[in-house]
């Protein structure tokens, strides 16, 4: 495990459960962000897209101060065609308007609020990711 982080993801995995506790407590809201990414672009008061763009800047923004102060080395995956990366993209972008949400929202926020519908769409993505990783690698040979 040359990436194991247990401090940084503790912290990470509180801060995602304040800040989608105070999204739902101030704005009855559910912070799934397939969602509120989708109706940014389909909200129809100022009012709806002014808290979707602020959540939307915040988590990118969010990360690149991160980046700032801890810097990291990341390298771009060799020997990934940019046509598999944007249908991989698709496919996950068509799969959580079929699942009637992403994992931030069904993984985070259903499972917290006992939803069985959320239980099950998130033990469907680790099922799918599982077997999608493990038939890449025997079909394809990526590691």
């Amino acid at each position: 495990m040359e990436n194991f982080t247990p401090y940084s993801s503790l912290a990470g995995g509180i801060l995602i459960g304040i800040s989608a506790s105070i999204l739902m407590y101030l704005n009855g809201r559910i912070a799934g962000v397939s969602g509120i990414a989708a109706d940014l672009f389909n909200a129809l008061s100022l009012s709806e897209k002014a808290w979707r763009l602020a959540f939307i800047v915040g988590l990118v923004g969010g990360a690149f101060a991160y980046a700032a102060f801890f810097p990291i080395d990341i390298a771009p995956r060799e020997h990934m065609s940019t046509g598999l990366l944007i249908g991989g993209g698709l496919l996950i972008g068509f799969g959580t308007a079929m699942g009637g949400g992403c994992t931030s929202g069904h993984g985070v926020c259903g499972i917290s609020r006992f939803s069985l519908r959320s239980i099950s769409a998130t033990i469907t993505f680790l099922v799918s990711g599982i077997a999608t990783v493990y038939l890449v690698k025997l079909f394809l040979g990526a590691s």
